[in-house]
């Protein structure tokens, strides 16, 4: 299964959250991340990498702009925004199916938006890395669900 996070800029909360999931190490699982409006090649906000090497999780990341072929890669596209979502919906219609809120998908009565730490404090930023820790952990639960 093909599982792709996407945010505004790639560099907060969708890098985050792939690096929460892929350290779960889940056989036949792949993770990826982009961003909205991101520009290719760009690094990890700075914030988001203290807040990962902190919890000593690890990762690596480039940023990436959404396109087709990594919509057409995913099996599930999980948004952080319901804007997110709207706007990959508008721009690839063929993959509706497969597009959720990352609260929606997991906790379907909760469907707000994950929070922005972007431009906040540290502390901002581990407020996210909380809230994206628990829907990780929630996602998995799912995922075993269907699996197994």
């Amino acid at each position: 299964m093909n599982i792709l996070f996407v945010c505004t800029g790639n560099t907060c909360r969708s890098p985050i959250a792939e690096a929460l999931l892929k350290s779960q190490n889940i056989d036949g699982l792949e993770v990826r991340s982009a961003g909205i409006y991101a520009m290719d090649g760009g690094p990890i906000s700075q914030n988001s990498q203290l807040v990962l090497e902190r919890e000593m999780i690890p990762y690596t990341h480039s940023s990436s702009a959404i396109n087709e072929s990594l919509v057409d890669w995913a099996d599930l596209i999980l948004t952080m925004t319901a804007s997110h979502k709207h706007a990959i919906i508008l721009g690839f219609p063929h993959a509706i199916s497969k597009v959720y809120m990352y609260k929606e998908f997991v906790t379907p009565n909760d469907i707000q938006d994950v929070s922005d730490p972007y431009g906040g404090d540290l502390n901002t930023y581990e407020g996210t890395f909380k809230e994206l820790q628990v829907l990780t952990n929630e996602l998995v639960n799912k995922l075993q669900g269907e699996i197994g």
